[in-house]
């Protein structure tokens, strides 16, 4: 019988088949969602010059006074230099973004003036300096911006376009090959006959691994054939990781990781304690100088997904070397009791939220089976109890699992 290992000595297997990524070089509008293979410096400083923050008008400090009339002697709107040099007596009308002349040292914003002709009186009380954005005050040229590792979102792309930067290196996004497998599994939008079901758990898992930096390649479904499952494997070995979903317990029809064992795939582990999804398991085999994991899902909904989670995501973004920047593990309090948990290491579906104090608390699922896909929809977080935990009452701390970034 194949030996029940720990949720973190699977972990410990998964990652240790993580090998230095690929990179490659892209274009800054292709980068969104992408990871950086090496820190990037900022190409230019930012703003290049002293600029107004407001709409007005630059004078020097000593005429930055109440009641004071100036003499208007140019303008600077943005992107046109007033190339004079400011003096006593002398203000220049300017716009949000314009070049600080020399000689000013205040914006006094237009609300704040009287204009009359070529001349303005200030007639609200000023606190200079103000309203001058100094060079440099975003970043500087040379300057860091963002280091290896981090995972580029929307913000990171304005910034890095900001620092004047058009390519960006960054690790190659592994390919992950995936396929149903069960005579009962039938596409979506067929009939449905009896005794079968959609298979569904593909879309799911296929729109996770693009979201944790992976590409997604759907094989199909393959029915239980000895053949049929070897020709998929053929075609998917040159992917980095392949997930079978199903096919993965000890039925006499469960035929998937035999159909591994004779690709020569080498079984890494075979069972996890883990509920739910007990039958995850692990095999690889270099084709070519190439590293090919297989990472098997259960064909539960839940169980595969949950497992998607804990396993296949660490993966995907160890491969992408990916720094995560917030936790995924946070601690929250009950609003229900959980009984004691059995030997296996249990992740309940659970509902994570802020009371009106600001305190976080977490719901765990009514239904916890794991071909359950409704509840699942519902949650944002699993509740972990570790194998043996005695039972956890209302208002008791937990360790959970954050499924999303909202909390």
């Amino acid at each position: 019988m194949a030996e029940l290992i720990s949720v973190d000595t699977a972990l410990d297997k998964i990652r240790s088949t993580i090998k230095a990524p690929k990179t490659e070089n892209i274009p800054l509008k292709q980068a969104f969602g992408r990871t950086l293979a090496n820190d990037v410096k900022a190409a230019l400083t930012q703003p290049p010059f002293k600029a107004s923050a407001m709409d007005g008008y630059a004078v020097g400090l000593a005429d930055a006074e109440y009641g004071r009339t100036l003499k208007v002697i140019g303008s600077a709107p943005a992107g046109h230099i007033f190339e004079g040099t400011l003096k006593p007596g002398q203000a220049l009308r300017i716009f949000t973004g314009g070049v600080i002349p020399e000689g000013a040292e205040h914006i006094v914003i237009q609300e704040d003036v009287i204009a009359n002709g070529d001349k303005i009186t200030i007639n609200d009380l000023q606190i200079p300096p103000a309203h001058i954005r100094q060079a440099g005050i975003d970043f500087k040229k040379g300057q860091i911006l963002f280091s290896k590792g981090t995972r580029l979102d929307a913000i990171h792309l304005s910034t890095i376009a900001a620092a004047n930067i058009t390519h960006l290196p960054v690790t190659k996004r592994p390919l992950i090959g995936i396929f149903s497998n069960g005579d009962e599994l039938k596409d979506v939008g067929t009939t449905v006959e009896a005794g079968q079901i959609i298979s569904s758990t593909q879309f799911a898992i296929s729109a996770l691994v693009k979201a944790w930096g992976g590409q997604a390649k759907f094989y199909g479904i393959i029915p239980d054939d000895p053949s049929a499952l070897a020709e998929v494997i053929k075609k998917a070995q040159a992917c980095d990781i392949i997930v079978p979903l199903g096919g993965a317990s000890v039925g006499d029809f469960d035929l998937v990781r035999g159909a591994f064992k004779q690709a020569d795939y080498a079984t890494i582990f075979e069972k996890i304690a883990v509920k739910p999804g007990k039958p995850t398991w692990l095999a690889m085999k270099t084709v070519s100088g190439h590293l090919s994991r297989v990472l098997g899902l259960p064909g539960n909904p839940a169980s595969g997904l949950v497992c998607a989670f804990l396993f296949l995501r660490p993966l995907i973004e160890g491969l992408c070397a990916t720094q995560r920047t917030e936790p995924l593990w946070v601690k929250a309090s009950l609003t229900k009791a959980l009984r004691k948990n059995g030997a296996r290491e249990i992740y309940h579906r659970a509902k994570l939220t802020f009371t009106s104090t600001g305190k976080l608390v977490v719901t765990p699922m009514s239904r916890q089976d794991s071909s359950l896909l409704s509840p699942f929809a519902k949650a944002n977080a699993f509740i972990k109890q570790a194998p043996n935990e005695a039972a956890k009452q209302e208002g008791e701390s937990v360790e959970v699992y954050r499924l999303s970034s909202e909390f």
